[in-house]
């Protein structure tokens, strides 16, 4: 496995109720990164779907399994170009529908994700909760986490995939106006409190009355963001990182008079109360 990897962000816009045209658009712009050197290639959240739907049974149709028709299809180009995707779709399962993130490589679906973190917006209303742990998986281009849009808003959902070695983590999002915020500000935070490569991809244009704000991003292990596409165009961002940072958890400013562990200086002892079932601030029960 190579050490550099070029990455890439699809910021696109999808057609809600148009699942065939956003497949034909996921492929064409897989090819082109994959043409420009681009080995994994990371997708918005609900690419292949849309995401304002206005009830279950609206968004239900649009739901396939994983394994599926559109991740084969997305399966057969990563083999052809020896090539990583990272794509949201809607997962059904029998009757249960699910805000899902697929990795797809060159030997097929890698594995999935579904989205824990639900805010009352679009598809999410309607969706089941995610019902299994994140998880990072070992491919050709790194250690490799995947989660979905307001999950990044919650830093325990990037920290467990970086313990568990996570070297690149990737966000599908549909981010609309109102969480400008979190480009400018969450996304850099998560790559440098971690020490992880991060690759966060928003969608643009309008649905059903809401504004998606684009601002994809691709940020190193510093916090420093190497790419950065614009709020309003359809646009792919390119980057190259260095799976060996992610490894080095350790920083070394002045040997033996300022250094920093972001891992050995954990003390998991103090944070008990994170996964407490305890009263919040809202009134709320966790």
């Amino acid at each position: 496995m190579a050490n550099r990897v070029k990455v890439a962000g699809v910021q696109m816009e999808p057609k809600i109720l148009e699942k065939a045209r956003n497949l034909d658009r996921c492929i064409q712009f897989l090819r082109e990164a994959a043409n420009k050197g681009a080995r994994l290639i990371v997708f918005p959240e609900c690419a292949l779907t849309g995401y304002c739907f206005s009830s279950l049974e609206e968004a239900m149709p649009g739901g396939e399994p994983i394994p599926g028709p559109s991740t084969e299809a997305l399966a057969a180009l990563c083999k052809e170009l020896e090539v990583y995707a990272i794509i949201g779709l809607l997962e059904r399962v029998g009757e249960e529908l699910y805000n899902a993130a697929a990795v797809i490589g060159p030997r097929g679906v890698v594995g999935h994700y579904r989205k824990i973190h639900l805010p009352y917006l679009g598809v999410d209303r309607f969706v089941n909760p995610g019902d299994r742990p994140f998880r990072v998986y070992a491919t050709d281009v790194g250690v490799l986490g995947t989660h979905i849009c307001y999950d990044c808003s919650f830093p325990e959902s990037t920290r467990v995939m970086a313990l568990q070695g996570g070297e690149i983590i990737a966000l599908p999002t549909n981010w609309p106006t109102g969480r400008e915020n979190v480009p400018a500000y969450i996304v850099n935070a998560r790559a440098l409190e971690n020490r992880v490569h991060f690759i966060a991809v928003n969608r643009v244009g309008r649905e059903r009355g809401f504004e998606f704000i684009g601002r994809s991003k691709i940020v190193d292990t510093t916090g420093t963001t190497l790419a950065e596409a614009s709020s309003t165009a359809e646009e792919t961002i390119y980057a190259e990182v260095d799976l060996g940072d992610a490894r080095r958890k350790r920083i070394v400013i002045k040997p033996g008079e300022f250094e920093l562990d972001f891992f050995e200086d954990r003390r998991p002892r103090f944070y008990e109360s994170l996964v407490e079932d305890v009263e919040v601030v809202s009134g709320r029960k966790a």
